[in-house]
């Protein structure tokens, strides 16, 4: 099998909750070894989030802590901070979301890292960066508050809501990945490391795309449209018989074809209708008429017959029938980790030269701990395949 492309790297993982391991964890589906510090006792805050429960711990840790090796040290103790100093010697990769300056009095801050080892890529994830928001613990909840994201995101009548998962925790975990390989990249060409910054609210500003394009363009703020588009018609949620269909149509030659599926051939050329422009205009005269006609079938089979003649739609899943629609096209989505570990959801990239690691389950608390400090003093020692 050809070599994976992080396969070599060594990442000490000092993060917990869902960035920082959603990070690392993306790290070693690409080969890396994820060498995973927790606490004594209670290890990663989320092994104690549950339910769902798993067999060893709770859903919300195994979801992100995949094939990565687990390790205790307690940092207030002088020998685990030493063995803790060393790991970080080791590695090339570290990777930590401690409070700005709060791995300072360990001797792990980036300039005592760098000390340490001058090539290493120390990485930083914060809630609000390390100047004026360096003290606010960083929630994924309150960003998405601070942030914005929940001011568009909701019933135009209803109270501003989040988004149904930790989004912005995985965007920043995204991002921290793309700055950890760039920097590695960097270093490749010149010996150096470097110290690479992410924080969850930058990382969701500039996941804003269009929305926040569109205040730097207009001024005004974008407001809660429900599952409209505040640029496109129709794109929306809408209700068929038994259940709503999300339908997206980006130009008038979809347009027309929507219509032509639905028998409503005279709209295209209806001046309420017969631009985009102007169907965003009338939006609700819009939909009330599309809806008279859908609501006369199911969703399914009007996914099935507005699919064939190319108009993008489906109906509203929820995960599990999500799962399965993502199976039935050949996508697989899951990985099984192995050692009786529930089912996982696969890495989304494939590459043509080389698979993904083969996963392996996420570790037990302090799991691996023994052959780490093997390695950590003898330099010629590798480290072994996890297994369980």
């Amino acid at each position: 099998m050809a070599t994976l492309p992080m396969e070599g790297v060594v990442v000490a993982d000092f993060s917990r909750v869902l960035a920082g391991p959603y990070a690392t964890m993306l790290l070693a589906d690409l080969g890396a070894t994820v060498i995973k510090v927790e606490r004594p006792g209670t290890g990663d805050d989320t092994r104690s989030w549950g339910p769902p429960w798993t067999e060893h711990s709770s859903s919300y840790f195994e979801s992100v802590n995949r094939s990565k090796r687990s390790i205790v040290l307690d940092l207030d103790d002088p020998q685990d901070r030493a063995t803790a100093h060393e790991l970080v010697r080791r590695a090339d990769v570290m990777v930590q979301n401690f409070k700005p300056g709060g791995l300072a009095r360990h001797g792990l801050d980036h300039a005592a890292a760098r000390e340490l080892n001058p090539r290493l890529v120390y990485t930083s994830i914060s809630g609000f960066g390390s100047a004026g928001g360096a003290d606010l613990p960083g929630y994924d909840f309150v960003v998405q508050a601070l942030g914005g994201l929940m001011s568009i995101t909701g019933d135009p009548d209803g109270p501003p809501t989040k988004v149904g998962v930790a989004l912005v925790d995985v965007l920043t975990g995204k991002d921290a990945a793309l700055g950890i390989m760039a920097a590695l990249r960097h270093r490749e060409l010149t010996g150096e490391g470097q110290h690479v910054e992410v924080n969850l609210l930058s990382s969701l500003l500039a996941s804003l795309v269009n929305q926040m394009s569109g205040l730097l363009t207009t001024g005004v703020a974008p407001q809660r449209m429900g599952n409209r588009h505040p640029s496109i018609a129709p794109y929306e949620t809408l209700r068929c018989e038994d259940a709503f269909l999300a339908v997206a149509v980006g130009n008038d030659g979809q347009f027309r074809k929507l219509c032509e599926a639905l028998g409503l051939v005279e709209l295209p050329d209806d001046p309420r209708f017969a631009t985009n422009a102007q169907r965003v205009a009338h939006r609700d005269e819009l939909a009330r008429l599309l809806e008279n006609v859908l609501g006369a079938r199911t969703a399914a089979d009007w996914q099935e017959r507005l699919q064939r003649v190319g108009i993008a739609c489906g109906q509203v899943n929820d995960l599990s029938r999500a799962v399965h629609y993502a199976e039935s096209l050949g996508l697989r989505p899951m990985v099984d980790p192995g050692g009786g570990a529930a089912m996982q959801v696969r890495m989304p990239i494939d590459f043509s030269a080389h698979g993904s690691a083969a996963p392996t389950p996420p570790p037990l608390l302090g799991e691996h701990g023994q052959e780490v400090l093997s390695w950590l003093k003898d330099p010629a020692q590798p480290l072994p395949h996890i297994s369980r």
